[in-house]
């Protein structure tokens, strides 16, 4: 993608995600520009669409598990609204096709980026909660959410807190966590986690923030005490 504008066919895209032609196409067009392409970019309709999501994920779980306690409700939400997931929404209807992206950000992938992707797809709800109102951007949410959160049969528990209760039923010290390797451009940064426990084993991850690289890295430690 170059930073002259979206694609041609990206007008039709907007219009088949939100059932509709956008009124206000400047914002989303704001939503889907990275950093690299100019000053004007996804960045402040992030900020407003990811606590729309947020809103809009909480209210959803709260009466679909009716009657389940709030630290249950906590590790649904957080799952669901995790970059992570927000960056799988965004490669399911064919975001990085329309991203526009600066040379530098192109050719480093960022168009791959779960960060950049997540962050994307957070501000494309906020620029249509900015046009079409909470009603619209619901309509859009659990149309892309739904099959995540039909097919939540149990409490997720997060990945680091699992590993932490092994340990601790095993009669273990707590996992401990350590950055290895940083690497990257500034937009496209890259960390490497080891989680080890002590006299158990460990594993390393790599992810787009050490915080994602933290939970893949206690997710890939699991897996093998689990084998």
């Amino acid at each position: 993608m170059n930073v002259n504008g979206p694609r041609p066919d990206t007008d039709g895209w907007l219009k088949d995600l939100i059932g509709r032609a956008p009124r206000d196409r400047a914002a989303f067009e704001q939503a889907l520009t990275h950093g690299s392409a100019g000053p004007v970019n996804y960045e402040r309709i992030e900020f407003l669409g990811d606590r729309v999501l947020g809103l809009l994920i909480g209210e959803w779980v709260y009466e679909r598990f009716a009657g389940e306690p709030e630290g249950k409700l906590s590790r649904r939400y957080n799952a669901l609204v995790s970059g992570e997931t927000c960056a799988e929404v965004a490669r399911d209807i064919g975001v990085p096709t329309h991203l526009i992206l600066g040379k530098q950000a192109r050719d480093d992938g960022a168009a791959g980026s779960d960060n950049v992707l997540g962050d994307v797809m957070e501000a494309l709800i906020g620029a249509l909660y900015l046009e079409g109102g909470l009603d619209e951007a619901r309509t859009l949410v659990r149309r892309l959410w739904g099959d995540r959160v039909d097919t939540q049969t149990s409490a997720p528990r997060h990945p680091k807190s699992a590993l932490q209760e092994w340990a601790a039923a095993n009669k273990r010290k707590p996992p401990e966590y350590a950055l290895t390797d940083r690497s990257g451009p500034h937009h496209a940064l890259r960390f490497t986690v080891t989680v080890s426990i002590r006299n158990a084993g460990e594993a390393s991850a790599t992810g787009a923030s050490k915080q994602e690289a933290e939970t893949a890295a206690a997710k890939a430690l699991l897996e093998k005490l689990a084998g």
